[in-house]
């Protein structure tokens, strides 16, 4: 059986070269040396559908800017080669379907020309994937259901992209009964990486492996090109490892990566220069995916006002929250300060930006979002908006009704730990307790 799918999967990969060179002129006849190639190349947008705006710092990313500059960047390089090694999406909750949709059809409308798979890609089922034509690759996928490489040709380069998903952090080794969705044996891999080599294309291959990982474990001899595991936001350098240019990408969608490459006749890096390019505020939102991301926000308030009318239905009791006026009976002093912080006014934020629906902005600029007795929406919880008391120290109502004899939930915690709930480095990248404190110090 597994000799007859590799033989399959041999003529798979045969077929796509042989086609690849008879559209365009053959690669290694007639080619002159010294050719150039552009590739653009990202990976692990991390279910980071458009960028935090909360801080200016930190307001780097997102679908509708990288639309922009691969637009912009495609009309003036046309041969340019895009790729990304996955990690598009989060998927720990149910809450997260909705945005792993929108992303997908917002991923789809980049136009990659390849475009790896992680594990947390499918988290909410491979069906997912397909129901966009992503140029998915997975090249140890074993039902065939993903194609195992991406054969892309421009100009005189021709270009073969592979993908490795890593079997020991397989999901599946966790679940009960046999799931042999990868084929743990490498040697269809080295049999096309090496097809490819000897019709002169450049190769790539895509991992979430650290580079230590893919030299022990990967075929790396006829690798032009290795997509590392990506770094935390950062681009790393490229640098090579014999023959093979090594290149890491950086996560959350917050940057791009552009190569200019020069390869000879056999598809080799004889050389290259290596731009990053951020996606900050300078890069306008992509007009032609508008309407895209409008639908977003509507189905994401709609979603929204949904969960709150079962809140309401469900919730019974008493809150355990009081609001900051019921702080201010005795804490006058403290809460004149509060009053002058940009706290105060953290909802009121969210208005202004259009994002008061929006799950993901309410639970940390609100009192108690998502849990009992916190804030629902504006109408029916006003007393509950903004970053107050009880964001920080804690349902407080039982302290308050006991004239502070009972001290609050969060009595004892460490302050920098208290604010460490929101001011994360996803939303709050230069966050300083001391300097931070400063502003609010009671």
């Amino acid at each position: 059986m597994v000799t007859g799918y590799f033989a399959q999967w041999r003529l798979v990969v045969l077929a796509l070269l042989l086609c690849a060179l008879a559209s365009g002129s053959a690669v290694g006849e007639g080619v002159p040396s010294g050719r150039t190639l552009t590739l653009l190349y990202s990976g692990n947008l991390d279910g980071e559908l458009e960028p935090c705006g909360c801080t200016l710092e930190g307001d780097f990313g997102g679908i509708l800017r990288r639309a922009t500059k691969i637009d912009q960047l495609r009309s003036e390089k046309p041969s340019l080669v895009a790729v990304d090694s996955g990690g598009l999406l989060v998927t720990g909750f149910a809450s997260d379907l909705l945005k792993s949709e929108f992303i997908l059809k917002g991923f789809d409308a980049l136009g990659y020309d390849a475009v790896g798979i992680q594990w947390n890609d499918i988290g909410f089922g491979l069906d997912l994937l397909q129901h966009q034509p992503i140029p998915w690759v997975a090249s140890n996928w074993a039902d065939g259901r993903i194609v195992p490489l991406r054969i892309i040709e421009r100009g005189d380069n021709k270009i073969a992209v592979f993908s490795w998903l890593d079997p020991a952090t397989s999901p599946y080794r966790k679940m009960p009964g046999t799931h042999d969705v990868l084929d743990t044996d490498d040697r269809k891999l080295v049999d096309a990486l090496a097809e490819a080599k000897r019709n002169n294309a450049t190769t790539i291959l895509l991992t979430a492996l650290s580079m230590q990982e893919a030299k022990e474990q990967l075929p790396l001899d006829n690798v032009d090109i290795l997509v590392i595991r990506s770094a935390y936001e950062i681009y790393g350098e490229p640098f090579r490892d014999g023959q093979t240019l090594v290149i890491q990408a950086g996560s959350r969608g917050m940057r791009i990566g552009l190569l200019e490459l020069v390869v000879n006749d056999a598809g080799q890096i004889v050389s290259w220069t290596r731009e990053v390019i951020p996606l900050g505020t300078d890069v306008p939102e992509s007009p032609r995916l508008a309407s895209w991301y409008a639908e977003y926000n509507a189905r994401v308030e709609a979603a929204y006002q949904e969960s709150i009318k079962r809140r309401k239905i469900t919730e019974t009791g008493e809150s355990p929250f009081s609001g900051e006026a019921v702080c201010q009976g005795c804490h006058e002093e403290i809460h004149g300060r509060w009053r002058e912080s940009r706290h105060s006014g953290a909802y009121r934020k969210l208005e202004d930006v259009n994002k008061a629906f929006d799950p993901d902005c309410i639970i940390c600029h609100t009192v108690g979002f998502d849990t009992p007795g916190g804030f629902l929406d504006i109408d029916t919880t006003a007393h509950l908006s903004n970053v107050q008391c009880e964001s920080c120290h804690g349902p407080a109502r039982a302290h308050a009704e006991s004239g502070g004899q009972q001290k609050t939930v969060r009595n004892g915690w460490a302050p920098a730990d208290i604010c460490a709930q929101c001011h994360t480095q996803p939303h709050s990248p230069l966050f300083d307790f001391k300097r931070y404190w400063a502003q609010i110090a009671h």
